[in-house]
C-alpha cells in the first residue's frame, strides 16, 4: 500500500477531497517524523511505537574483498514495535499467505481514482 492508495481509500470512505485527505495524511506523517528526529517517542495506539535506538559500532566485512575488514561506526536508527491488535493479525497469517498476498497485489488492476 502506497500512501497514494491510502488518500484514495481515506477519500473513498469519508466523501472528502483527495487534496484534503492528502494534506492531513502528509501532516501527520511529517509531524512523526519530526517527533522522531527530535528523539522522542512517537506511541500511536493499536498501531505501534516509533523510537530512536544507536546500533552498536561493529566490524563489516566487504563481500568483494572478505579478508579486508571495514569499521563501521555507531549510529542513530528509527526503530518500529508493532502494537497488539497488528502483532496478532500478523501472526494470524500462513507462511504460504505472505508471499501469496505480495505477488497478487502486483497483479491487481489499478483502482479506480475518484478525481476532485
Amino acid at each position: 500500500m502506497t500512501k497514494r492508495d491510502l488518500v484514495v481509500r481515506i477519500s473513498n470512505e469519508t466523501n472528502l477531497v483527495q487534496q484534503d485527505v492528502l494534506a492531513v495524511v502528509q501532516r501527520t506523517l511529517d509531524y512523526i517524523s519530526e517527533a522522531v528526529a527530535r528523539e522522542e517517542t512517537v506511541e500511536l495506539r493499536n498501531f505501534g511505537v516509533f523510537e530512536v535506538k544507536v546500533r552498536k559500532a561493529r566490524i563489516g566485512r566487504n563481500p568483494n574483498a572478505p579478508a579486508k575488514d571495514v569499521r563501521i561506526p555507531p549510529r542513530a536508527v528509527v526503530k518500529f514495535k508493532a502494537g497488539k491488535e497488528m502483532r496478532e493479525a500478523v501472526l494470524r497469517l500462513t507462511p504460504g499467505e505472505v508471499g501469496a498476498s505480495a505477488s497478487n497485489a502486483s497483479k491487481e488492476p489499478p483502482k479506480e481514482v475518484k478525481k476532485p
